[in-house]
């Protein structure tokens, strides 16, 4: 009997805290966003929208009325900041961000291919070179271009098409057939 007490009142008192924090947190809550997945025609144009979800009820339209669109996402795309290039980076701090921004890309396979030609060729490369990288792993806004580009889906816009990406390219045909499922470690273990 005592056992089944204490247990019940400390499941009573822990239900209790939870609702405490149920109730702290509805006090600061911000109605959140949900995305509609259905295609919704305004204009002639047809779109995607996101808006809130808070359904208003209301005795004439059924108890539930559709949220209100806020934002069109293939009318009005939200912009891409452009990258400005870093002016009087000495040569060492500027290869140190390319081995890192080699490594964080947002998606696996650039991560792996980039780190691993950074890894591989970045330190031996001059000036001028390091310069073309830059601009191949910043300036375009969807890193799926660069893979495309890369393992040769796509072709190679004008720009982009210099020796660097020529090194890339090799670097992804992989002939020694080196193990790429992990990123190099980004400084050398010491013995």
């Amino acid at each position: 009997m005592f056992i089944w007490l204490a247990l019940r009142t400390r499941t009573v008192r822990l239900y209790n805290i939870y609702l405490q924090k149920i109730r702290n947190f509805a006090m600061f809550r911000i109605p959140a966003l949900r995305f509609i997945n259905r295609a919704v025609v305004v204009n002639g144009q047809a779109g995607r929208f996101i808006a809130t979800g808070a359904p208003v009820c209301n005795s004439t339209d059924g108890g539930y009325r559709p949220p209100t669109p806020m934002i069109d996402l293939e009318d009005k795309s939200l912009p891409i900041p452009e990258y400005k290039q870093k002016k009087n980076e000495p040569l060492q701090l500027q290869k140190s961000r390319l081995l890192y921004q080699s490594r964080k890309r947002g998606m696996l396979e650039n991560g792996l291919l980039l780190s691993t030609f950074a890894a591989k060729y970045l330190a031996e490369m001059s000036p001028a070179q390091t310069k073309l990288y830059d601009q191949l792993i910043n300036l375009p806004s969807n890193d799926w271009d660069i893979f495309y580009w890369a393992t040769g889906v796509k072709p190679t816009p004008k720009e982009y098409d210099n020796e660097v990406m020529n090194m890339l390219k090799n670097h992804v045909k992989n002939n020694d057939r080196e193990q790429r499922f992990m990123q190099p470690d980004l400084y050398a273990k010491a013995n």
